[in-house]
């Protein structure tokens, strides 16, 4: 969400499934959280198991206090833990917050559970506030959020708008499917589902692709990450069998998933890493070398010629495709 107004110093955070897996280890919980670019069964099915949806979307104030979509209803009753968002920009790690607090026989971190455990009956409200004013949780959220290195305040510039993001959540709890967004006074339950076949994810993906099908054709306004079980213990257990019985074909197969998790890990870890560091003084060394040398202007010039023709080609594509429609 926007900044203009209070964060209580937690920062702006990425849609990210490296940014979101490394919350997810420093709260002590086994699990990581992976891209969906596809709600289609088999996407969700090579993810399984799943323990819920997170969808990011471009915010808009509502007028009404109904749920935005007519899938579903407000539950005052709902049976698990729910806290509203008090704060601004702490939504992605209420999000998180708001899954683990609905899986049954969760493993985490002491810190996690003592706040689980000190939240337990308390209104959405209440437990909001208790959730954002842990400096621990602000503190291992704002670790994966850039450094802000540059203020413009007090250069009298124009002040611009910015669009706002949020996270909600949807997953199964007590055989219902449920959409928790912080924003909203209570839990939306979108109704219940068979444990046969895809079970809660059928119904998730219904009111997700509902809710996408509200954008205008071709927006790219929002993402979907799900948080999963960590597949590497259960594959390297699997090579491990494989090897032992001579499958070789198999264990070949199963170590080139592995190699590739593994990979998948290492990138993000880099990204994190990056993440954490100021890089405006080796921007300024960089540019002060270019400049003493007489290589940024023409750099500079450079960079806008290569820029008006990737303009000039996106827009000779868009017009490509009109003409094919």
């Amino acid at each position: 969400m926007s900044e203009d107004e209070d964060s209580s110093g937690w920062q702006l955070t990425e849609s990210d499934p490296g940014v979101f897996t490394e919350l997810l280890k420093s709260l002590g919980v086994p699990y990581i959280v992976d891209d969906l670019y596809s709600l289609d069964p088999e996407a969700l099915s090579a993810l399984r198991p799943l323990h819920a949806l997170i969808f990011l979307f471009k915010w808009l104030p509502s007028t009404s206090d109904e749920p935005s979509n007519r899938t579903g209803e407000y539950d005052p009753d709902f049976p698990g833990f729910f806290a509203h968002q008090t704060v601004n920009n702490a939504c992605a790690t209420l999000a998180v917050i708001n899954t683990l607090g609905n899986i049954p026989s969760l493993t985490c971190g002491a810190q996690l559970s003592d706040l689980m455990s000190f939240t337990a009956g308390m209104d959405p409200q209440t437990c909001g506030m208790a959730v954002t004013s842990a400096d621990w949780l602000r503190e291992s959220h704002n670790a994966l959020s850039p450094p802000s290195a540059i203020s413009l305040d007090g250069l009298g510039l124009p002040k611009k708008t910015e669009d706002a993001y949020h996270f909600v959540v949807y997953l199964p709890v007590l055989g219902s499917v449920y959409e928790l967004d912080g924003l909203k006074p209570w839990p939306v339950r979108h109704g219940g589902y068979e444990d046969s076949g895809e079970g809660w994810l059928r119904k998730a993906r219904e009111v997700i692709e509902a809710r996408i099908a509200g954008y205008p054709q071709g927006a790219i306004e929002f993402s979907l990450l799900a948080i999963r079980d960590d597949p590497l213990p259960a594959m390297q257990m699997q090579l491990e069998t494989f090897q032992r019985t001579g499958q070789v074909a198999e264990a070949r197969d199963v170590f080139s998933k592995i190699s590739h998790e593994t990979s998948k890990r290492d990138r993000w870890a880099l990204e994190n890493s990056l993440r954490r560091h100021n890089h405006i003084g080796l921007v300024h060394a960089l540019l002060l070398a270019l400049a003493k040398a007489g290589r940024l202007q023409p750099g500079m010039e450079n960079a806008r010629k290569v820029m008006r023709e990737r303009i000039e080609r996106h827009r000779e594509r868009g017009l490509a495709d009109m003409d094919e429609d």
